[in-house]
């Protein structure tokens, strides 16, 4: 059964209220705030510099348009009750949409917004042991995969679905790992710490092998309130969906690596 199906009758009131616009907008709402403030960085940054990429708007605006898609509205209600959606809405949130906005390079637009002292204070925060810490790939790949395996294999799937701010913090938690997990990875944004290709490989060898066992668990062993039919059908998506936006993951970490050691190299490697 479901977890949408497992609400006995009296927690209606609860059920409807989880499911309700309020936690959406709650997860909707910072992705529009923050594509406002890039649009205005934007405005603000080509006064002084040459325009901004063209494509990089692109990115972020499709990256936000997915987040906002995965977390609010029909697919955000069916992926309460339906595990496969539930799935759908997991990749575009905590995959697709990190990797498209990272794409976006904000960093580097604020930095171009910025007044000289208010960027340097934000570069030496970029410099700082948290900072570094949390870019780790290994770190980033425990904080996103390990967080997966939690979700999935413990209760905690099932007690989501009754607690709203457990919701909450679920899913800014799939977010915030992946585009940790991805700027660990591929170097879009200007980086202090940087860590060899061959580091960021093996490590990225290790989370997709990470992925692809868990989706495999998955399919035998379905989380708590979800049936056999959707545990399956969400193992598949999982699989394969994780596996071809990773491909696009380990395309652009190949790029840079070739570009990087070529005579001239490119340095944003």
């Amino acid at each position: 059964m479901s977890p949408h199906h497992s609400i006995t009758h009296g927690d209606e009131a609860t059920h409807l209220e989880i499911i309700g616009i309020l936690p959406q907008l709650g997860l909707a709402l910072p992705f529009a705030i923050v594509f406002v403030l890039y649009v205005i960085a934007i405005v603000r940054s080509n006064r002084w510099y040459k325009p901004w990429p063209r494509y990089r708007t692109v990115c972020w605006t499709i990256g936000v348009v997915l987040a906002i898609f995965s977390v609010m509205g029909p697919l955000a209600r069916f992926a309460y009750m339906n595990f496969t959606a539930h799935m759908i809405s997991h990749l575009l949130f905590g995959m697709l949409a990190p990797l498209l906005m990272a794409f976006g390079a904000p960093i580097k637009l604020l930095l171009r917004t910025l007044r000289i002292p208010t960027a340097r204070k934000v570069s030496k925060l970029l410099k700082s042991s948290p900072s570094r810490l949390l870019t780790n790939p290994i770190v980033s790949s425990i904080l996103n995969i390990g967080g997966l395996w939690l979700l999935y294999t413990t209760s905690l799937y099932f007690l989501m679905h009754e607690n709203i701010l457990l919701h909450l913090i679920v899913h800014f938690h799939v977010f915030i790992a992946g585009y940790l997990f991805t700027i660990s990875v591929i170097y879009i944004d200007p980086r202090p710490h940087r860590l060899s290709f061959w580091y960021r490989s093996i490590v990225l060898v290790f989370a997709l092998a990470g992925h692809g066992i868990l989706s495999k668990y998955i399919y035998a062993h379905p989380p708590i309130g979800v049936s056999i039919e959707q545990a399956k059908s969400g193992a598949i998506l999982m699989y394969y969906g994780g596996d071809a936006i990773d491909i696009v993951l380990i395309f652009i970490l190949c790029l840079h690596w070739f570009r990087a050691s070529r005579p001239n190299g490119l340095a944003t490697s």
